[in-house]
């Protein structure tokens, strides 16, 4: 006897399940490019004015926390905007199915209509979603929200959080690890390149770009950064010590 379409689907994710999850590890990917190369750019750009190991740790630590709460809390900000202007519209959604009912059908049924259903078909369709969740029929057809998954600030937070951390970890360790302090620096543009390579392969693969292009993109703009900001560092270093 063969399964019904429901058993040999269950569990299988939605497409838009796996297109959020997709985004959520693509801004994952993007704010550890960001700490990699904000907190890259920055001690490098001290190693160019000192050697001091202390003041280079403490430009570091400095550069990844002040980052880190700077994308999370701007993230948290954006994102509560987005979960508040998601509430009001479905407030508005709310109170239009209950005071003007009929419209709301039809402008149901005109959606359909829209997107290619005879309008026969369409009355049926708004007919059943209406009986079934009224709300969340319209909520999808007209505003491509789902009443039950609506933006968490927080998640997103800390999200970006940690995702800046890990990536800012990579210079500062590859800058602190090498006891030979002629060699740190190489070591941290090294470190960095790779990451960044990394980063660019996973995010230009996440959004179907062209690899290679997104990669040479990505490591060229962080090595630019690096050598920037140590000449910043270097013109710096020799017009404190003059």
């Amino acid at each position: 006897m063969a399964k019904s379409t429901h058993a040999l689907h269950k569990g299988e994710e939605h497409v838009e399940e796996v297109g959020e999850k997709l985004n959520w590890l693509r801004a994952g990917v993007l704010g550890a490019n960001d700490g990699i190369v904000s907190v890259a750019g920055t001690i490098i750009g001290v190693a160019g004015a000192t050697t001091n190991t202390v003041a280079i740790a403490a430009s570091g630590i400095a550069a990844l926390v002040a980052g880190a709460f700077s994308m999370a809390g701007g993230e948290y900000v954006s994102v509560s905007t987005q979960r508040d202007t998601e509430r009001a519209m479905l407030a508005k959604e709310r109170h239009e199915l209950k005071t003007m009912p009929r419209e709301e059908f039809d402008e149901l049924v005109g959606i359909y209509v829209d997107r290619g259903v005879t309008p026969e078909v369409a009355k049926l369709v708004a007919r059943d979603l209406t009986e079934h969740d009224a709300l969340r029929a319209h909520a999808d057809a007209e505003l491509g929200i789902d009443p039950d998954a609506l933006t968490n600030p927080w998640a997103a937070a800390g999200s970006s959080f940690v995702s800046f951390t890990l990536g800012a970890l990579i210079p500062l360790i590859a800058m602190m690890l090498p006891l030979d302090q002629s060699v740190r620096i190489g070591v941290t543009i090294v470190a960095v390149a790779i990451a960044l390579l990394l980063t660019g392969f996973v995010s230009a693969t996440l959004g179907g770009a062209r690899r290679g292009r997104a990669v040479v993109r990505n490591v060229g703009m962080g090595l630019l950064t690096m050598v920037v900001t140590y000449a910043v560092g270097l013109l710096f270093g020799t017009a404190v010590g003059a």
